[in-house]
């Protein structure tokens, strides 16, 4: 209570949400707005859970509408990740401009801007061409007849001006992030992310109201045989709980630390300071976050998702397909727990990245730091990794759990909303126990007290 009475008495942090607030009400409306020329009703059925479920949640429902803004944030979280792999004595000049300072992050945000910018051209292109290859088509009946009147061949203009606007699209989104960092409240990628998830919950309970207690205009036509029934409201009651308790969860996972203790030796010439000042070393329970359940539903989904746009409606492959069925999706037995190692091996391989033992401990030689009862050097290196090892063992358990726990649910309840499941929450609870850090920063009193008394 104390936290809100600052937020409204603090006028500055008002006009940060209020326009934080305004950039979501922007991509809202711009959500809505499908692209002339594309049919959005002829392929909506594809984003039923997968990673298009996951990527449309994020999207707050702009790819399954094809809007302007289809491609949202994603190809500059892609680009971003890609620059952060290559700084890694991978790409030099990368790894120089790292340890320049402001200079050199200036330098690093360009070069993922103009990255982010050619791989949203690259992916609307490839994304248009497979949309058009399922089912009934992505683009109208008007567009198709242009495109083919008189036996000419002129798809590639209406591919190049699709893919023009998606980029445009994601082009505004990084624009409108860059405002939210600079004038609002928290990252300005972040939230938007949240505000796509957050977007798409209304229409997710929706449909969990009508699935199991009414569907007044036959939207599901009946699927689930207890509708309205004393069951269907038991059901739905487990479900909203097992939203909660994932959330709760979600939550207490999220704010656990492993920390490590180091003590700073007494510097000589100071003997003013006495004893040992105590300090540690923080490291999360979830270094990697939402990552490796990202990159393990793109590394499933593909094989699937391209061999099908491939294969189309070729019925001779049915065999190989089914085989392919079954290791690819994590629904069936196989897939799960190709699933679960992926993630399991990301989570490893990602928070190695952004923890580095070798330059803690450098770091700590540096500041005259140690770690009690550890060497400094190579022990010091040792000690980090094993300790960053058993954390990452916990947190890569907790990532698995949280993930499956929408396809167990689905799978049970018999109702798929994987968009409000673990991946979701994941990112929610992270970007707001940050933007909470933030705005009780923002509303400390900033009281200095004089030299003289």
């Amino acid at each position: 209570m104390e936290t809100i009475k600052k937020i409204f008495s603090n006028k500055e942090v008002l006009k940060k949400i209020a326009f934080t607030l305004m950039i979501f009400l922007i991509f809202k409306l711009l959500t809505k707005v499908t692209i002339p020329l594309v049919d959005q009703a002829a392929f909506a059925d594809s984003f039923e859970g997968g990673f298009l479920g996951i990527a449309n949640s994020i999207s707050g429902g702009a790819l399954r509408n094809y809007s302007v803004v289809a491609l949202g944030i994603s190809p500059y979280i892609t680009a971003s990740i890609v620059v952060q792999l290559l700084q890694m004595d991978i790409v030099p000049f990368l790894k120089e401009w790292s340890e320049e300072g402001e200079v050199g992050k200036k330098k690093i945000s360009r070069l993922t801007r103009y990255l982010a910018i050619a791989l949203a051209f690259v992916q609307a292109i490839a994304m248009t061409f497979a949309f058009n290859n399922v089912g009934a088509g992505l683009f109208t009946s008007q567009a198709t007849d242009w495109a083919t009147l008189g036996g000419r061949n002129l798809w590639f203009i209406v591919y190049f001006y699709i893919a023009v606007v998606l980029t445009a699209g994601t082009a505004l989104m990084i624009w409108l992030s860059d405002q939210i960092s600079l004038k609002g409240i928290g990252n300005g990628t972040s939230m938007l992310i949240v505000a796509g998830i957050i977007i798409s919950f209304p229409g997710t309970i929706v449909s969990l109201v009508q699935y199991y207690i009414a569907d007044p205009g036959n939207a599901l036509q009946a699927v689930f045989v207890n509708q309205g029934h004393f069951s269907g409201y038991v059901l739905f009651g487990v479900s909203m709980l097992m939203f909660v308790l994932v959330l709760v969860g979600v939550t207490y996972m999220q704010i656990a630390i492993r920390k490590v203790p180091i003590q700073y030796a007494n510097r000589p010439g100071s003997s003013k300071f006495k004893g040992k000042s105590e300090s540690n070393i923080p490291i999360k329970l979830n270094t990697a976050g939402v990552i490796p359940v990202i990159f393990a539903s793109i590394i499933l989904s593909l094989p699937l998702t391209v061999i099908g746009y491939v294969a189309g409606n070729n019925t001779s492959s049915g065999g190989w397909m089914n085989w392919l069925q079954q290791i690819f999706t994590y629904t069936e037995p196989i897939g799960f727990v190709m699933y679960a190692l992926l993630i399991f091996i990301f989570t490893f391989f990602y928070s190695f990245i952004l923890i580095k033992p070798e330059q803690i401990a450098e770091n700590l030689n540096k500041q005259n730091a140690y770690i009690p009862g550890v060497r400094p050097g190579k022990e010091t290196e040792a000690h980090i990794t094993k300790i960053l090892f058993r954390v990452t063992v916990v947190g890569a358990f907790y990532l698995v759990v949280v993930a499956s726990l929408p396809i167990i649910t689905s799978i049970i309840l018999g109702h798929n909303y994987a968009q409000i499941g673990g991946t979701s929450l994941l990112i929610i609870v992270g970007v707001a126990l940050e933007t909470a850090r933030q705005i009780e920063a923002d509303t400390q009193e900033k009281a200095y007290a004089g030299f003289m008394r």
